[in-house]
Order: C-alpha cells, then sequence, then structure tokens
C-alpha cells in the first residue's frame, strides 16, 4: 500500500458524518415518534411498536435483496456503483420515504405511514451498507476503527438530539404531553417536519455526488455466485418469517383483547381510591396473569428457536464453508461469519440494557424511582455510546503524542458535559449523574489500554462490559446503576471494532460482507423480547443476565479474531 492509500482522507470523512448524524438522529426520533402515533391515531402497544418493526426489519430484508440481486448478476451492485453512488442513491430513495410519509400523514393513514418509514430505512440499509466500509477505506488501515467511532460519534450525537428537536417540532415543546393533549394536534406540523427531513436528505445526496474529495469506491471485479450462501439466508428467512407469525398473532389473539379490556377495566379502577376495590382490582390482576402467561410463554418459545436458527445458520455456513469455499462468497472467511454473530450480539445487549432499564429502576432495590426520575438515567445511559465514541474518534485526527493524550483525557468529559446540559435543558435533575463521572474516568483508561487496536478495543472493551453486567447484577442501588450504565460504555466502541475485524480481507467481496453484517442488526428486535420473558420470569434485575453472555460472546470473537487473519497471512499487529 502506497503512502498516500493510507493518510486519512478528511474531507471525505466530514462529509460522510453527514449520513450518520442523520442515522441516529431518525432512528432515536423514533422514541418520540412510537407514543404520539400511539395516542394520536389510537393504537394499542403492539400496533405502535411497528413502528421500530418496520424501521429495523428494512435493514434486514434491504441488505438481503441487494446480496442476492449481486449474486445473481455476479457483480456486487455496491461496489459496481461505487461507495459514493451508493450512498447518493440511498439518501435520495430515504427522500423519497419521507415523501411518502407525508401522503401518508395527508390521508391519516397508518399503515401507508409504516411504509413510508420502511422506505427511509431500505435508503438506510443502502447508505450503512456502502459507508461503513468507506470510513474504514478513507486511510489505514490500522485506524478505521477510529474513523467509524468519529462517525459513529456524530451518529450518537443525532441520537442524543434526535427525540429532544423531534419532541419540539411535533409538539412544540420538549417537555410530554398527555395523549389528550397529542390527540388534539395537528397533522400538519408532522408534514413539514417530513418535507424538512426530504429536503435535508437530498442535500446531502447532492452535497455527496458534486463532492470531488469522496472517492468513488468502485469495483467492476466479477464475483463467483454464492448459490449455496443464497439458499441458506432464504432458508433462514423464511424460518423466521414462519416464526414470527405466530408472535405477532399472539397480539391480535382473542386472549390479547381479553388482557387489553381488564387491563383498561384496572386503570379505571385505580383512579378511584376506594379502598372497598382492592379486592376487585386484584381479581383483575389475576385474571390478567393468568391470560397472559401462556401467552408470553408461547412467545418467548418463538423467539428462542429464532435466535437458535439464526446461530444454526451461522455455524452450519462457519462448517461447510471450511471444507469448501466453492458458492459462499463472503460467508468463505470465518471472520465475516463470527463477526456477524457478534453484530447479531452487539446490537441485542445494547437495545436490551436500554430497554429494560426504566423498568429496573422502578424496582424496590433501586429506589423505586418515577418515570420523571429515570429520564435522565436513560439518557446517560444512550449518552454513553456518545462519550465513548468521541473518545473512539480521537486518532483520527493529526496530532502530536502529547495533544492525543490531551484529547484522550478531555473529549470524554466534553461529552459526558454535553448529556448533562441536554438534561438540564429538558429539565430533569442531574444530581444523581455526578459521580457517573468515575465511570468516565474508567473509559479513558481503557482508550490508553487498547491503543486504538481492532481486536485489542474488542477484547478490553467486552471484557469491561461482562465486568459491568456482573457487578450490577450481584449489587443494588446507585452503585448497580452505574454499572448497567457503564454498558453503554462498553457498546461504544464495539461495532466499528467488529466491522473491522469482520470485513478484515474480504477484498471485492467487502460490500457483500458489509451487507451481512447489516441483516444482522435483527438481533436487536430478538434478543431484547428474550431478556424481556426472563425478566418475568427471575426478575427484571436477574434478566441482565443475557447481557454477560452477549459480551462473553463479543470477547471471545476479540480473541480468536487474531489467530482467524493470521491463518489467511492478514497483517495482524493491525488489530493487536
Amino acid at each position: 500500500m502506497n503512502q498516500t492509500a493510507v493518510k486519512n482522507n478528511y474531507p471525505a470523512l466530514y462529509t460522510l458524518v453527514v449520513v450518520y448524524f442523520f442515522w441516529g438522529f431518525f432512528a432515536a426520533g423514533n422514541s418520540i415518534f412510537i407514543p404520539f402515533c400511539k395516542a394520536f391515531f389510537h393504537l394499542d402497544q403492539f400496533q405502535s411498536q411497528l413502528i421500530d418493526f418496520s424501521f429495523y426489519s428494512a435493514y434486514y430484508f434491504g441488505a438481503l435483496i441487494l446480496f442476492i440481486w449481486s449474486s445473481l448478476k455476479r457483480r456486487d451492485l455496491v461496489t459496481k456503483w461505487g461507495f459514493k453512488n451508493s450512498i447518493v442513491y440511498g439518501l435520495l430513495f430515504s427522500a423519497l420515504g419521507a415523501g411518502a410519509m407525508i401522503l401518508a400523514v395527508k390521508t391519516s393513514g397508518y399503515t401507508a405511514l409504516l411504509i413510508g418509514l420502511f422506505i427511509v430505512a431500505l435508503g438506510f440499509s443502502l447508505q450503512q451498507i456502502a459507508a461503513n466500509p468507506l470510513a474504514i477505506a478513507l486511510g489505514n488501515p490500522k485506524t478505521g476503527t477510529s474513523r467509524v467511532s468519529l462517525v459513529g460519534g456524530v451518529n450518537s450525537l443525532g441520537a442524543t438530539i434526535g427525540p429532544l428537536l423531534m419532541a419540539f417540532a411535533l409538539f412544540g415543546t420538549t417537555q410530554s404531553l398527555t395523549d389528550d393533549q397529542i390527540q388534539h394536534l395537528n397533522l400538519d406540523k408532522m408534514i413539514g417536519l417530513y418535507a424538512i427531513i426530504g429536503g435535508l436528505f437530498i442535500m446531502a445526496a447532492s452535497l455527496f455526488f458534486f463532492s470531488k474529495k469522496i472517492p468513488s469506491g468502485k469495483n467492476t471485479e466479477i464475483i463467483e455466485p454464492a448459490q449455496k450462501a443464497i439458499r441458506l439466508l432464504l432458508s433462514m428467512t423464511i424460518l423466521l418469517i414462519v416464526i414470527f407469525i405466530p408472535v405477532f398473532g399472539t397480539y391480535n389473539s382473542v386472549e390479547n383483547h381479553k388482557i387489553e379490556i381488564l387491563t383498561q377495566q384496572k386503570q379505571e379502577l385505580s383512579k378511584n381510591k376506594v379502598s372497598d376495590l382492592q379486592f376487585e382490582m386484584q381479581n383483575l390482576e389475576n385474571q390478567i396473569n393468568e391470560l397472559k402467561k401462556p401467552l408470553e410463554n408461547k412467545r418467548i418459545l418463538l423467539l428462542s428457536v429464532a435466535l437458535i436458527i439464526i446461530a444454526g445458520s451461522i455455524g452450519y455456513a462457519y462448517i461447510k464453508s471450511r471444507k469448501n469455499k466453492a458458492g459462499w462468497g463472503a460467508m468463505q472467511y470465518p471472520q465475516l461469519l463470527l463477526g456477524m454473530f457478534a453484530i447479531f450480539a452487539y446490537v441485542g445487549v445494547e437495545v436490551g440494557i436500554g430497554s429494560n432499564l426504566g423498568e429496573l429502576l422502578r424496582l424496590e432495590e433501586f429506589d423505586s424511582l418515577q418515570s420523571a426520575e429515570i429520564a435522565p438515567y436513560i439518557s446517560m445511559y444512550w449518552g454513553s455510546l456518545m462519550i465513548g465514541r468521541w473518545a473512539g474518534a480521537v486518532s483520527v485526527f493529526k496530532m502530536s503524542q502529547k495533544q492525543r493524550i490531551t484529547a484522550l483525557i478531555t473529549v470524554p468529559f466534553l461529552a459526558y458535559g454535553f448529556v448533562i446540559g441536554a438534561n438540564i435543558l429538558a429539565g430533569n435533575d442531574v444530581k444523581p449523574l455526578y459521580y457517573y463521572s468515575i465511570c468516565v474516568v474508567l473509559q479513558i483508561i481503557m482508550s490508553f489500554w487498547s491503543q486504538d487496536k481492532s481486536a485489542k478495543t474488542m477484547i478490553v472493551f467486552s471484557l469491561f462490559g461482562v465486568l459491568a453486567m456482573l457487578f450490577g447484577l450481584f449489587s443494588t442501588g446507585i452503585v448497580a446503576i452505574y454499572a448497567f450504565l457503564a454498558g453503554g460504555l462498553a457498546c461504544s466502541v464495539l461495532w466499528p471494532a467488529i466491522f473491522n475485524i469482520a470485513i478484515m480481507g474480504l477484498g471485492k467481496y467487502t460490500a457483500q460482507g458489509s451487507s451481512f453484517l447489516i441483516m444482522m442488526i435483527l438481533g436487536g428486535g430478538i434478543i431484547p423480547p428474550i431478556q424481556g420473558k426472563i425478566a418475568d420470569i427471575l426478575g427484571v434485575h436477574q434478566s441482565y443476565i443475557v447481557g454477560v453472555f452477549c459480551f462473553a460472546y463479543l470477547l471471545l470473537f476479540g480473541i480468536i479474531a487474531k489467530k482467524v487473519l493470521k491463518e489467511q497471512n492478514i497483517a495482524v499487529d493491525q488489530l493487536t
């Protein structure tokens, strides 16, 4: 590799951060959009959650369709178009989705709104497939993880301010509104919001298209047919659909409708403080539990089977491709297959920690916090991802050793201060978060220890994740809360590290491998519900054992990465 090839392409990198901001802003904005739609369209909880399902399933199906199309044409479409043009096309596709959402709002159609959101996320899928390898390619592979951390840090910035901006755009305030207030809002605000978002997508596409600094990233090499990989993924997809249909069916069952009616009756009774009604309320609670238990058992069984299908499919490909690489495409590389399940576990643990945090903090051993008191803790968890990513991006910039050391210490605290400041502006009490600065210091120490090397980063931060989850499991109160919040710091730099390791040495199969990795975002839709069911059985506190297992696999992935790549004569000095 010549010298110019290993220099960081800063103008291209700064342009690339634009799309990463969009992903974080839009995805985090769903946390505001879901309760808004639930109240405005009079939805039940399941129907409102279809927003997240439509959004994240688009990543899976978008990557799958792109892979099958490319394999049949024997040319990878992303590298044929080039990374640059693929991002442009993805942004324009997302703009089309924003237009579809405007039409949906005008017709007050919730189903049409879901379709529009699906189209937006399909565009995001194409953007991510191209953007992650592009970020790694914009300089020395040794600092690829740092570049993905930089753009990931901007993604986290979008995720931090996205809910605030979305709330202000829809409600005219960042404060929570009641369902009755939401129902009386004018939908014209949504039309204006998505018109602006669609316009920003088009502006970003223009910025990329006319930029002369961004390399095209084109590769017209013919790729061998990946018939075995196609058959495996299609079989896996069909099996997953067969699993998810009855899962969704349980939410539309007679039993579930009875649960909703009984729950509503219980809520009405709870408004009346007459003591004579306590027996009746308890009776309703018993009826709800009696109906809910078989439904929840069915759901967890089906989701566990889905987990087994995914793990089994990847394991099957790993064994078979090691014996005969023909027909497997990018799946012939063990680092990719191991990385696929690492992405699955990573997204699962990241979402699982955050999704169950609110319920955890309501427990008596966690001081029975109220909803208003919980908000800053959840904000700090997601903010922890930004803290770690900002720190991980330091090595991207040209600076002396002294400046680098100073930046590694100050940048995490700047990010920490940003999260504190955002909560103060939102009117949240941040005093309980002041001592979380101790965890930030631990993150700084780990950043020095990992030395910007992907496998070492995986090992250090995954081990920290395991220890944090165990510490939280065996303690209570603020100490345990900090331990679980620190899971965000552990997760913060794992995505870029996994991606860098998994696509290393793939050559012409890089974009195809990136597609497979994006598919595994599906972990965010399977692992958190499994943790939720474990919470029903053992308790939400004990359910964080799921996080231990996820981080343990990520630790294992980091340990074996050097061995796997060494077998392929890939320079492992970039990793450890």
